[in-house]
């Protein structure tokens, strides 16, 4: 996976390297490049705008994008925010100070010198994480889970990597961002959660009793954390949970969707 560039992307995600397969060669293993489509803000005909202008020629730095491609201010500050500017600017906070700039007034004097260039600080791991799910929903860096495994390791909370070495039977306790709810029509008010960490996915069985005592943490949450009865049976893993808990305030401002009862 490789994240949005303007200097790369197109409008929909694109496939980047690899060949076909030959014989008994495998082809070699394609990346999938993100398109600009993953851009929360940015319109499909901004989109076109910009992949137009860069087929004359490569953009040379911020400037010369935002005025070859008519970019205006969201969609200037919408491609800073999702990280697209890296290779022109470099991170994203200088990519925000550049695009901020583009429209800086003229000298009042002829020959005034220039504003010396800012050098910004990086961002943090974690800021660069919470942008990437704010502006595309999405992140290829580190996962939410692994900054806050310290967090979540002093309240003995296992990943889903140690729970697969367990056996079946155990009483254990885990968390992770709730990706999927599902209540099927035959399983008589039983409630099925797919929750994710840095490591993998773990299924959750909330039987309709457990649902009603803990509606507002199975519904609301964001991060939820499970205490239960975990199964591995025949190579099907699952927690049978005994309580939940709201844990989303770790999180902060961090917003992971899910897909819920489709």
């Amino acid at each position: 996976m490789r994240p949005v560039d303007v200097g790369c992307s197109d409008w929909d995600n694109t496939l980047e390297g690899g060949h076909p397969k030959r014989g008994v060669d495998d082809g070699g293993q394609a990346a999938l490049r993100l398109g600009l489509r993953q851009v929360a803000g940015l319109s499909e005909t901004t989109a076109q705008a910009i992949l137009a202008a860069r087929a004359q020629r490569p953009f040379s730095d911020v400037r010369d994008l935002c005025l070859r491609a008519g970019l205006d201010e969201k969609a200037r500050r919408a491609l800073a925010e999702a990280g697209a500017l890296q290779t022109l600017a470099g991170h994203r906070h200088a990519a925000r100070w550049a695009v901020a700039g583009i429209e800086r007034q003229r000298p009042l004097f002829p020959g005034s010198p220039d504003e010396d260039a800012v050098e910004l600080p990086a961002p943090t791991a974690a800021e660069d994480v919470l942008s990437d799910y704010r502006a595309t929903g999405l992140t290829l860096r580190a996962h939410p889970l692994a900054l806050l495994r310290g967090q979540l390791r002093q309240r003995r909370l296992l990943d889903s990597s140690q729970l697969e070495r367990l056996p079946h039977g155990r009483q254990v306790r885990t968390a992770g961002l709730v990706t999927q709810r599902q209540r099927p029509a035959t399983a008589k008010g039983t409630i099925f959660v797919t929750i994710e960490d840095e490591h993998g996915m773990v299924n959750l069985v909330i039987w309709s009793d457990l649902a009603v005592r803990r509606r507002k943490a199975l519904l609301g949450a964001r991060l939820l954390a499970a205490r239960g009865r975990w199964e591995q049976v025949d190579g099907v893993r699952h927690l049978i949970a005994q309580d939940l808990a709201d844990l989303s305030h770790l999180l902060g401002e961090l917003q992971a969707a899910s897909r819920d009862f489709h």
